[in-house]
């Protein structure tokens, strides 16, 4: 299978790896509160320094998501979000945004869309690459063959129950980086960190040289701290969705701009 040319997200951790620093990956749920508000949002986050974008398609039946994340699917849908109005908005949203931007979705509206034309039309709307949470690198050939297609990086996910023949499985059909799920359940802030989190990451340096970014239950600067003392990227997602559901209708963009700063300090 070809292998992806050098991309935007591989530019963005080559760029830390010079300066020795580690990334802050964001996500944010299209959509949600309104398509309108999704591209103020996704400006602000860019503002605030985020190295990475994961731009989530919204799902009526997610299995990895947690209350909050359910909660801006449901919001998101209701107020028209699709794929398809998802990749008719993205080149709009995309042309000032400096950080590489990765769609999140589930396999079912990507599949029904249609595997080529969803690469094609992510290409030419401005995005780096895709994570489809529950494709298995099993069962992912036709995914990826149709994102190489396209010089998409493609990001698969390993957790703490992951044996190592699927770990090295998905760290072979991953670009940009490997996503590492820091502990076993849905989505959603924590207060501390997993103790698995460390040995998964060894295991995981042994099958890949990609940058390791870990998500899963990070909401604040201390945690940004311990994971990237271990990984290459944090990832946050459900504290800046509740951030959003919070603090969005009275502060507006700034306030999400503001959290994510907040965040950075933890680097």
């Amino acid at each position: 299978m070809a292998t992806v040319s050098a991309s935007r997200i591989d530019a963005r951790f080559g760029e830390l790896r010079g300066r020795r620093a580690k990334g802050l990956v964001i996500y944010l749920t299209a959509g949600d509160p309104s398509l309108d508000a999704t591209g103020e949002l996704l400006a602000a986050i860019d503002r605030a320094g985020a190295d990475v974008i994961e731009l989530g398609v919204p799902f009526s039946d997610p299995l990895a998501d947690g209350p909050v994340i359910q909660r801006a699917s449901e919001r998101a849908l209701r107020a028209g979000a699709t794929l398809r109005k998802i990749l008719e908005q993205l080149p709009k949203w995309s042309e000032s945004i400096h950080a590489p931007i990765i769609l999140f979705s589930y396999y079912n509206p990507v599949l029904q869309y249609g595997l080529e034309r969803f690469a094609r039309k992510a290409a030419r709307a401005g995005a780096a690459g895709a994570l489809i949470v529950d494709v298995t690198a099993e069962e992912a050939g036709e995914y990826v063959a149709a994102m190489r297609a396209e010089n998409l990086d493609t990001i698969f996910l390993a957790s703490p129950t992951s044996p190592n023949d699927r770990l090295m499985r998905a760290a072979a059909l991953s670009s940009g980086f490997l996503y590492l799920i820091s502990r076993t359940g849905t989505t959603g802030e924590r207060s501390e960190i997993s103790v698995t989190l460390k040995p998964l990451v060894e295991r995981a340096r042994k099958f890949t040289s990609l940058p390791l970014a870990v998500g899963f239950g990070i909401s604040n600067p201390q945690q940004v701290k311990e994971v990237t003392a271990v990984a290459d990227a944090a990832v946050v997602g459900s504290a800046i969705v509740h951030a959003i559901e919070e603090q969005y209708p009275s502060g507006g963009a700034a306030a999400i701009e503001s959290f994510v700063r907040w965040l950075r300090e933890g680097l």
